[in-house]
């Protein structure tokens, strides 16, 4: 199975992980699973850093790319696939970024870690992380 990170669920598991709920931590930690991070949330990191909306020891560059390193977790580039599949997603609420990682999962047959409710009005499969 093949597993995609929202942006949040990611930045928990590289901090104190308490806000993830145990289904997540099982699959975070038992290293049998492919799990990605999408370049989507690599570049909502890198702008809310700096727009102060997240605090990072480090600039992002180094800070996402030593923890996936750490983590084994893959990279998920943007292609083309998944920025026109935005266009076919229903209008549930306008977040870019998660608008991405949706079309990202519908088109690689992928499943969300996710602790966010606006993902379950998506067609797409959840593992939910929340507590």
């Amino acid at each position: 199975m093949k597993y995609l990170l929202d942006t949040m669920v990611w930045l928990w598991s590289v901090g104190p992980a308490e806000n993830i709920g145990t289904a997540g931590l099982d699959i975070l930690g038992n290293g049998r699973e492919e799990i990605y991070l999408s370049a989507a949330s690599s570049w909502e990191i890198a702008i809310k850093a700096k727009l102060g909306k997240f605090r990072l020891p480090e600039a992002p560059g180094p800070y996402v790319r030593t923890r996936m390193a750490a983590q084994r977790i893959l990279p998920l580039p943007v292609t083309q696939n998944h920025s026109l599949g935005v266009y076919d997603l229903p209008l549930h609420h306008n977040d870019p970024f998660d608008r991405l990682i949706i079309a990202q999962a519908l088109d690689e047959g992928m499943v969300i870690l996710t602790s966010d409710h606006a993902f379950k009005k998506y067609p797409v499969e959840l593992v939910w992380c929340g507590k």
